[in-house]
């Protein structure tokens, strides 16, 4: 599959969920997790009460946010933002004196986001358009990177750890959430934009996701959080019925010099 097909079907795909879609595809949920609710992959009853209402579309695979230890006065970004669930709850954490921004490449996304930000009173939150490859964020800017089953929908996922790294402070952290592989997928199903816009065809294997972090330069990688996931794609079991795919949470950080 090409690149620029890869962009247009997963932009198209969360343009129909954004736009009050049952499902960012057609028969499975996005990140392969049509059954999961947001509290089964990690959100808690009070920090979903605590957001806009229109902020939760359920396309996570867990809850970076509530990992990344984050701190009043701390400028948070987030990869990938959709309608901003998660730079909702950043959001309240880091304060008034903190920042969030919320970067997606799609258009009703952004537009949704920035209307539940403006309905519920959010200042210290902003939704940038623009693609997790090329960020519309300084060199240095933020403290951390947060990112929740993002990842995995880009064709070139090396260049968004650079990304990643560049827009970091020395000394800054990255915590995501994403789909990866324990073995590869059959041809069939990493060949279709359905299964790549739900999260699956565009999963990287464990070890070579956490080797493309190292290559951009990141630290101390560790593995926060690791579960099966709710993969409903045919060919994406094992004989034995458990998932090829595992979702995901770790930590990395920005060495302080160098």
């Amino acid at each position: 599959m090409q690149s620029d097909q890869v962009r247009k079907a997963v932009r198209e795909g969360y343009a129909r969920r954004a736009q009050g879609g049952t499902s960012c595809c057609s028969g499975v949920g996005c990140c392969g997790t049509p059954t999961s609710t947001s509290e089964a992959i990690g959100y808690t009853a009070d920090e979903l009460r605590s957001i806009p209402a229109g902020a939760d579309l359920g396309l996570g695979c867990g809850n970076p946010t509530s990992l990344a230890g984050l701190k009043e006065g701390e400028a948070v970004l987030d990869l990938g933002s959709g309608a901003g669930i998660d730079c909702f709850l950043a959001a309240r954490i880091v304060g008034e004196a903190g920042h969030v921004i919320g970067v997606d490449m799609t258009p009703e996304m952004v537009d949704r986001a920035r209307e539940n930000a403006r309905t519920y009173q959010f200042e210290n939150v902003e939704f940038r358009l623009g693609e997790i490859e090329h960020l519309p964020v300084a060199d240095a800017a933020v403290d951390v990177v947060i990112s929740n089953c993002v990842i995995n929908l880009s064709p070139d996922k090396p260049r968004v750890f650079r990304e990643a790294y560049r827009v970091l402070r020395p000394g800054g952290r990255m915590v995501v959430s994403d789909l990866v592989l324990r073995r590869e997928l059959p041809d069939e199903v990493r060949s279709s934009l359905e299964a790549y816009v739900a999260c699956v065809a565009g999963a990287a294997r464990k070890d070579d996701y956490l080797a493309m972090i190292r290559a951009a330069g990141f630290e101390g990688i560790r593995v926060l959080k690791e579960a099966p996931a709710d993969a409903a794609l045919p060919g994406t079991a094992d004989g034995d019925g458990v998932p090829a795919i595992v979702s995901l949470t770790l930590e990395a950080t920005k060495p302080t010099t160098g």
